[in-house]
């Protein structure tokens, strides 16, 4: 008896699997308080950016969103990242909003300084020389997450 609804729950997360578009993302764990602020910079994130079109990744969450099939992914509440401790660590200024750059070899990884939960883009090589993603996320950022300073 209890074979035919197992069956069925199989099929069914299989269909729903099958259909899911990207790559899977880490969803962070934060705090209540850092959550409700992603959650409110989730909201206020932008339809497209850097010319490509929203599309968040799988699982979809308020903590994670993403554009151009993972060109561009960002991850809201992520830990404070161990090379933020490095006053050496490269950090770029786009629009008022501080971010530690750490090179990858797939692209490029930003986290911001400064602020009560800590955001993280993460960026493919196509977007190595260009400002603009970060650019565009700096308002949503400040208006949603507050400086920590």
């Amino acid at each position: 008896m209890l074979v035919v609804p197992a069956v069925a729950l199989f099929l069914a997360a299989a269909g729903c699997s099958s259909a899911d578009a990207g790559s899977p993302v880490a969803v962070p764990s934060p705090g209540p308080g850092e959550a409700k602020l992603c959650g409110a910079l989730h909201k206020a994130l932008p339809r497209t950016l850097g010319g490509l079109e929203r599309d968040d990744p799988r699982p979809r969450s308020e903590l994670t969103a993403g554009w151009g099939d993972d060109a561009i992914v960002l991850r809201c509440g992520v830990p404070r990242p161990k090379e933020m401790d490095d006053p050496q660590a490269n950090a770029v200024d786009a629009d008022g909003v501080n971010w530690m750059l750490e090179q990858l070899d797939s692209g490029a990884r930003f986290t911001t300084t400064y602020r009560k939960a800590y955001v993280e883009v993460t960026m493919g090589p196509r977007f190595a020389n260009d400002a603009t993603p970060l650019a565009a996320l700096a308002a949503p950022v400040a208006r949603t997450v507050p400086s920590s300073l």
